[in-house]
């Protein structure tokens, strides 16, 4: 009897079958990893692996695809935005995130860099204000074949507690405070990091962490986020 084959491109995942479908892409991935992250001091393994292989240019609008792998965040729609891969990349390695743990994300975006968190963790949970945002993200995330990535439109201060507690809490948007339900929603050992200050001015990336019953935050560089939006606002 004789066996039907079927084409390469139809027996690989499909994310990896988009991913690599361009060399040139592939190629500029490749330099955006080597100069802008490993070169500026990112050294977790598994981070550089998830930032060489989600395809980025994939996350961002037709308009801006070319300038995907740049060096700097693009607009998104909505007055939102992707942020710079360095950062990025910087966020996801403070987690140190390991294939057992659940992550959650507050302000999915395009849903980047929830797609870099599920190269690596077990299962991401991403909450979206704007619906629109929410929807699309949603779309590309399952188009990629992410199905370790969860996706809610909410208001992402209250968090997500009937899944948590959580390993892993980024948040990508500035907030004046560290929202008290992300707090309890961590996980005893957990890490959360977060932009903390002024919208549209320089806010400080902060890290907290859990242990022991406290709760430990430290300042660690100069960022800009867009503002956290509230659903009363």
């Amino acid at each position: 009897m004789r066996r039907l084959l079927l084409p390469f491109m139809l027996m690989i995942p499909v994310k990896l079958a988009l991913a690599q479908a361009s060399d040139e892409y592939v190629s500029r991935r490749m330099n955006m990893v080597l100069t802008q992250i490993t070169q500026r001091g990112v050294v977790h393994r598994a981070t550089i692996k998830a930032m060489e292989t989600v395809p980025r240019h994939l996350f961002v609008p037709n308009s801006y695809r070319n300038s995907a792998y740049e060096d700097r965040p693009l607009p998104i729609g909505y007055g939102q935005t992707i942020s710079q891969p360095y950062i990025v990349a910087y966020m996801t390695e403070l987690m140190k995130p390991s294939p057992e743990m659940i992550a959650l994300e507050i302000g999915t975006g395009s849903g980047y860099q929830a797609a870099v968190l599920a190269e690596i963790v077990k299962h991401v949970y991403t909450i979206e204000i704007v619906p629109q945002l929410g929807s699309s993200a949603e779309k590309t995330l399952r188009k990629l074949d992410y199905s370790n990535v969860t996706t809610r439109i909410a208001d992402g201060y209250h968090g997500w507690p009937e899944k948590g507690p959580f390993d892993i809490i980024v948040v990508t948007a500035a907030a004046d405070h560290i929202p008290p339900p992300l707090i309890e929603q961590l996980k005893e050992g957990g890490r959360m990091i977060i932009p903390v200050g002024s919208p549209f001015l320089v806010q400080q990336l902060m890290l907290v962490e859990k242990k022991g019953g406290k709760v430990k935050t430290r300042s660690l560089i100069p960022v800009r986020f867009v503002p956290f939006t509230r659903a009363e606002e």
